[in-house]
């Protein structure tokens, strides 16, 4: 999923870099945070995201940068480049190219239904034809916070964040209307169980092997 929000006001916990951090206004939990202090030497973080293609080709140094900014948001270039052998300004111009490529976003996480959003559901939407023009127009809507073409009993999921149940029905209703859409199925979220952005990126000493 993608990240909802952003909090200038939060404190980090830097006893447990490897942990969710605790926002101080509360039910806002962060794992990639940069704020206005880095804002000299650290790029801005990317905007709403389309569609996400492959990656391209990523060595150790790409990795290294990823889950150093997975376990810790806040974590400074010049420590990043000092952990993986390089220079500060290497690190700097890879982060830059990671967000330029569309493979890194640093962002506040957030638990929406702790903020007010009372309304939170996957629909699964089943399509008359090709799922892609369903999923580009679904995805240009504010209220879609993931989207994804699927193989299985549904051929497009969308994640949908909405502050009441009302608004929720007019956003299902519309997905309804669309001209490709035959069905759709709503899972209504009862409450956030999981949520972590911290799998990795395949650091392991075979793939430093195989970029070195």
């Amino acid at each position: 999923m993608i990240p909802w929000g952003f909090c200038d006001a939060c404190r980090f916990d830097r006893r447990n870099p490897k942990g969710l951090t605790q926002c101080v206004v509360g039910d806002m939990k962060l794992l990639a945070l940069r704020t206005s202090s880095f804002a000299s030497t650290e790029p801005p973080a990317l905007g709403a995201r389309g569609p996400v293609r492959r990656a391209r080709r990523l060595d150790a140094v790409d990795r290294g940068i990823i889950e150093a900014l997975q376990r810790n948001g806040r974590e400074s270039f010049r420590r990043i480049a000092a952990a993986l052998g390089v220079s500060e300004a290497t690190i700097r111009a890879r982060y830059r190219r990671l967000c330029d490529d569309n493979i890194l976003q640093v962002a506040g996480i957030t638990n929406p239904l702790g903020l007010g959003f009372e309304a939170q559901a996957m629909v699964g939407i089943r399509t008359s034809g090709p799922p892609e023009q369903v999923a580009d127009e679904v995805a240009r809507w504010d209220e879609a916070a993931y989207v994804v073409v699927t193989a299985g009993q549904f051929d497009v999921l969308v994640e949908i964040l909405c502050h009441d149940r009302r608004a929720l029905l007019d956003v299902t209703n519309r997905i309804r209307a669309l001209p490709d859409v035959i069905t759709t199925e709503s899972f209504l979220y009862l409450e956030l169980w999981k949520q972590l952005y911290d799998w990795g990126a395949r650091t392991s000493a075979a793939a430093v092997k195989e970029a070195s």
